[in-house]
């Protein structure tokens, strides 16, 4: 069940930014709320999003916020800017904080139990008239690519997903990544192997929802997770016969900044391709 939803706090200047960043349409074509849910037992904090006055019936998107902890938790304004636009597009969106962040009950486990706050959200789609229950999609960054993959290993109803910097071999990262090991040092210290295993994709593919194809986009300068990640995860892909496409770009860094036109444009056309 949606709980305590409420409207974003934002202010003239914030909304004339987001619409520079992420267009008119996120802005004034979208509504973004901010909600709690019940997952295992503990309320979890989020947000859903959907189109202004719809209309008709939507396919579903869940998106899967990157960080650990509050570091990358969503505010308001990051909310509207990215959910806001996929509202635009034309989907009912759902995000979660994950349990532990950001005021939510629990304790984050960065790929554990907190997969099921991503997969505790799709029953809210029955409480929203206009969602289309029947066509979901996934999508995550980072952090939240790794979410994705793990979701699809547990779901396989999703029809479309797309990640950006995604997480596929946690134990390589850690070793590469000074980042990510300060970024999650709360939750295992040791970074013990068990513990890597467990969230990583490229040890469970054949796990993977063959019925879902993926898009996987990575900047070929990103420092935080490098791009063999996502290359290495196209070649288990390939052998798995797991429909997908990989597009790198050359310059990119982890956020993918200067290339944000390019891959909104073919997050839209593969959303728009499978989902619509």
């Amino acid at each position: 069940m949606i709980e305590n939803k409420k409207n974003l706090n934002l202010t003239s200047i914030q909304k004339k930014i987001l619409k520079s960043g992420w267009g008119n349409s996120a802005v004034e074509n979208s509504v973004v709320e901010k909600m709690s849910y019940i997952s295992d037992g503990l309320k979890v904090n989020g947000f859903c999003a959907y189109p202004k006055e719809p209309k008709e019936k939507y396919p579903c998107v869940i998106w899967c916020r990157g960080g650990f902890g509050n570091a990358g938790s969503l505010d308001d304004f990051y909310a509207q800017g990215i959910l806001g636009q996929l509202a635009s597009w034309g989907y009912v969106v759902f995000a979660s904080q994950y349990r532990g962040n950001a005021g939510s009950e629990g304790t984050d486990k960065f790929g554990a139990d907190d997969v099921n706050d991503v997969l505790n959200l799709i029953p809210l789609a029955d409480e929203l008239e206009f969602a289309d229950t029947n066509s979901w999609g996934i999508e995550g960054w980072s952090r939240g690519g790794m979410m994705t993959y793990l979701a699809l290993t547990k779901n396989h109803n999703f029809k479309v997903a797309i990640t950006t910097g995604g997480i596929s071999n946690l134990d390589c990262n850690l070793k590469e990544s000074n980042f990510m090991k300060k970024l999650i040092k709360h939750t295992n210290k040791n970074f013990d192997e068990k513990f890597c295993l467990k969230r990583s994709i490229i040890n469970q593919v054949e796990n993977y929802s063959k019925a879902t194809p993926t898009l996987l986009l990575h900047g070929l300068n990103d420092e935080r997770v490098p791009p063999h990640h996502s290359i290495d995860l196209s070649y288990r892909f390939i052998e798995h016969k797991i429909e997908h496409r990989l597009i790198l770009f050359e310059n990119g860094d982890h956020f993918l900044r200067e290339h944000k036109k390019e891959v909104d444009e073919q997050r839209k056309n593969w959303y728009k391709k499978y989902l619509k």
